[in-house]
């Protein structure tokens, strides 16, 4: 596992590019608040808009997560510490202030930066 991309995967680069292509302009890889363990795949510093892309089976899926048939009691485990510790990453950037889009990694691209262009820009009024 410890030689799986953990960044620049597949997914996340084609977002990448989709949302550049729209002009829009972003950091990868910034720590996230209150955990310097963590960091978010996508990030609008200026609005505090953080983007996950989550892959289907590491992250439990509902239309799409699988699980081996082998040892399936600890990947059971596995995939829920990682929902939980989605959920935790959620709660601390809420608490700084922070709103988060999360991503499967089976959305097309270009539908999934018309929904953070809409977040993004939508944090950009003024209130």
């Amino acid at each position: 596992m410890s030689t799986l991309a953990r960044q620049d995967t597949r997914p996340e680069l084609a977002l990448r590019s989709e949302l550049h292509s729209r002009g829009m302009r972003y950091r990868v890889q910034v720590v996230v608040p209150g955990n310097k363990r963590r960091r978010m795949d996508i990030a609008f510093t200026k609005v505090e808009v953080a983007v996950f892309v989550d892959g289907c089976f590491w992250h439990g899926c509902p239309a799409h997560g699988t699980r081996p048939a082998t040892n399936r009691e600890w990947w059971d485990w596995k995939i829920q510490r990682n929902k939980d510790r989605d959920e935790d990453t959620n709660r601390l950037l809420a608490e700084h202030g922070w709103q988060v889009v999360r991503v499967w990694e089976h959305e097309p691209a270009e539908e999934a930066a018309v929904r953070i262009q809409q977040v993004v820009e939508a944090r950009r009024r003024p209130s």
